[in-house]
């Protein structure tokens, strides 16, 4: 079992049911943290990552909210510092993306991915902020892409709020400082959460410099050390990760 650098603390992770979310909350569970596993629509997801926690004898709970919607957040925020004991850090990994051309793109559409992606996370912080103040201490980890730097063309708006989601982690990590809550926020590359194509599996170095798209371990290794007190001196950082690929 990996050292439990993480030991007595909480941590939220919203999206935890797959891909990213359920690397992050698996591997802050194996290093001694509690964890509250966030899903929306389904909990089978959600249910799986428990059980994985479970096998190695993680401490978690489940807990549903639409992070589009500010009741749900704060019921599912106090349910977690009530169960688990107050809330040390916050992983915002929940997105939407739709995938739909610039043209087609509808207002409501335009809506449900901002209200998700950008204000979710917004609203997410503002709920374990209080938490966070009480113990002068909070770690806030955003999960953003390379695409809020590099645009897309399968989905402007997606790129739009990850865009948006660096710039409030840098507004964010100032303002909250003075209580002792970093903000920091990584920003994937291609990530194989199990939906891409077989011509992803063996990529180009042409395209992928290490050979490899990344693993949800791989933002699970980099977003633990970010809710470590190892990084008390990092704020307001967006990293990187996607193998050097941005590079070419």
């Amino acid at each position: 079992m990996t050292s439990q650098t993480l030991l007595g603390k909480t941590a939220l992770v919203t999206g935890a049911g797959t891909g990213i979310g359920k690397g992050i909350a698996c591997e802050l569970a194996r290093r001694g943290a509690k964890v509250a596993i966030h899903y929306h629509s389904s909990d089978a997801g959600a249910i799986d990552t428990k059980l994985r926690i479970e096998e190695f004898g993680g401490l978690c709970m489940t807990v549903q909210a639409d992070v589009a919607v500010r009741d749900q957040i704060t019921r599912m925020v106090d349910n977690v510092a009530a169960e688990l004991g107050g809330v040390d850090i916050l992983v915002n990994n929940a997105a939407l993306q739709l995938n739909v051309d610039w043209f087609a793109y509808t207002e409501e559409q335009y809506d449900s991915v901002m209200n998700i992606n950008l204000k979710g996370y917004w609203q997410c912080m503002q709920a374990v902020i209080p938490y966070m103040k009480q113990q002068n201490y909070g770690r806030i980890i955003q999960i953003s892409s390379v695409h809020g730097k590099r645009p897309t063309d399968f989905d402007p708006v997606y790129c739009m709020s990850k865009g948006g989601i660096k710039m409030l982690g840098r507004e964010s990590a100032i303002e909250l400082a003075r209580y002792g809550i970093t903000v920091n926020t990584i920003a994937p590359g291609a990530i194989d959460v199990g939906k891409f194509k077989s011509s992803h599996k063996n990529p180009s170095r042409k395209k992928f410099p290490l050979g490899r798209v990344g693993l949800p371990a791989d933002v699970a290794s980099l977003a633990c050390y970010l809710a470590s007190g190892e990084t008390s001196f990092m704020s307001g950082s967006t990293i990187r990760l996607d193998g050097a690929s941005m590079l070419l």
